[in-house]
């Protein structure tokens, strides 16, 4: 908590402060327009840092305190952005009141996060262990949680985003004790969260780009009318970096000059800075919004582009994870030839047994489209053209089969003949193929 207040909340106060007295200065712009550009600037976007360093190693502890950062700095910048148009408007800035007003957001959203996520922990927990648990309700109510959450922050004034995270932390530990209660539902869950992470995740940049395009296209008259928007953008983004360097090497525990680097560059912009720039389309005059708006999209190419080019040189490429897909390939191919292998023992017919090594074959992707056509009409034309005796028969030795293959990656695991991780993915993957033949429910046989 005491590093996610730091980077959250301590360094955008404190880079904000810098930015807007440094830039006010060299631009002879006002103080509070200053403000308002900046802490629109202020908020970094984890999902635009997972893009820059796609491919690239950075340490953990780097990554989780970025990633930390821009879960929790919306809330600050939110609250710089309101005290910036109130100066603006008002004419004076009302230091104790927007500083009451962050702790509030903060703090509130924080507490109000914490207590709405116990309180939905346990009417999750109740019901999973009653006979009224129904798996379709539950994930229904899993899903509209976070929404729900938020738009009860936000009724009371508190911060929505902050009260979300906090009631995601406190659902980790809640999904670590009670996977079992319903694995179904647990596994439901799961691949729920990894669908719409990717669905979200890739809704963001697609919104960044077309609100991109909509930009440039719109204000070319203040693109072209002169340069001052670009140098204004390249200064704000210099000065937050300079901000953000001297922090790291200030007050994170690891104050190497690289890590310093890593964490300063690592602060990459996003759609939400676009989002709070938007939000205040009416609250100042058209020229003044139109400027900040070219502004904040220099920021937010800056925040990207420059990572992009100096990770090259400052991470290595990530090609641990083209070795472990080769490495989990092998043990793979290796595992089905063994289950293949175990139906020798077996008494079967020809219908079953060839059956049989197409499915097992399938777990390494090896089957042509021209057999698996054939396989298809065979199962359309007559249900597999099987007997309900030579059904059984395929089930015990997909069983069999599974069963070696088991034996086989416990074999690998015991003589270290292969990392633990990649042995326990392939395994996973092998009791969900397990449970298609054991599940009655599933209807694949």
């Amino acid at each position: 908590m005491r590093s996610i207040m730091g980077v959250a909340v301590i360094l955008a106060i404190i880079s904000a402060i810098f930015a807007t007295v440094t830039a006010s200065w060299l631009f002879l712009m006002t103080l509070p327009i200053t403000l308002i550009i900046v802490a629109i600037a202020t908020p970094t976007d984890a999902t635009a840092f997972d893009a820059v360093v796609e491919g690239r190693k950075i340490a953990q502890p780097i990554r989780n305190i970025l990633k930390m950062e821009s879960l929790f700095n919306d809330a600050t910048g939110i609250i710089l952005l309101q005290a910036g148009i109130l100066w603006l408007t008002t004419g004076h800035l009302s230091f104790w009141q927007n500083t009451e007003a962050l702790f509030k957001s903060a703090v509130g959203g924080l507490a109000l996060g914490a207590i709405l996520a116990f309180i939905v922990m346990a009417f999750r927990q109740y019901f999973v262990r009653s006979t009224n648990n129904v798996i379709s309700s539950q994930t229904l109510f899993y899903i509209l949680t976070p929404f729900l959450i938020y738009f009860l922050a936000e009724k009371v004034e508190v911060s929505g985003i902050i009260a979300v995270v906090t009631a995601g932390l406190v659902h980790n530990s809640e999904a670590n004790r009670s996977r079992f209660s319903s694995p179904r539902q647990m596994h439901l869950g799961i691949q729920l969260i990894n669908l719409m992470t990717e669905i979200l995740n890739s809704a963001v940049f697609v919104i960044l780009g077309i609100s991109l395009e909509r930009i440039l296209v719109s204000q070319s008259q203040i693109l072209f009318g002169s340069l001052v928007w670009l140098i204004v953008g390249v200064v704000v983004y210099g000065l937050l970096l300079i901000c953000r360097y001297l922090y790291a090497r200030l007050f994170i525990s690891d104050r190497r000059r690289k890590t310093a680097w890593l964490f300063s560059l690592g602060g990459v912009h996003g759609t939400v800075k676009l989002a709070m720039t938007f939000s205040i389309g009416s609250q100042i005059n058209p020229q003044l919004f139109n400027f900040i708006i070219v502004v904040e999209t220099v920021v937010i190419i800056l925040s990207m582009l420059v990572p992009t080019i100096l990770f090259k040189q400052l991470l290595l490429i990530d090609g641990d994870a083209e070795i472990r897909a080769t490495e989990l390939a092998r043990i793979r191919h290796d595992m089905v030839t063994v289950g293949v292998k175990s139906l020798e023992t077996m008494t079967l017919s020809q219908t079953v047994k060839s059956s049989v090594i197409y499915d097992l074959q399938d777990q390494v992707r090896k089957n042509t489209l021209g057999s698996f056509f054939e396989q298809w009409h065979t199962f359309t034309a007559n249900k597999a053209g099987m007997t309900s005796l030579q059904s059984v028969d395929q089930r015990h030795a997909l069983m069999h089969a599974f069963d070696a293959e088991r034996g086989y990656l416990s074999q690998l695991e015991r003589a270290h003949l292969a990392s633990a991780d990649d042995v326990y993915e392939i395994y996973s993957e092998l009791l969900l193929a397990e449970s298609l033949v054991l599940d009655p429910r599933n209807q694949m046989l």
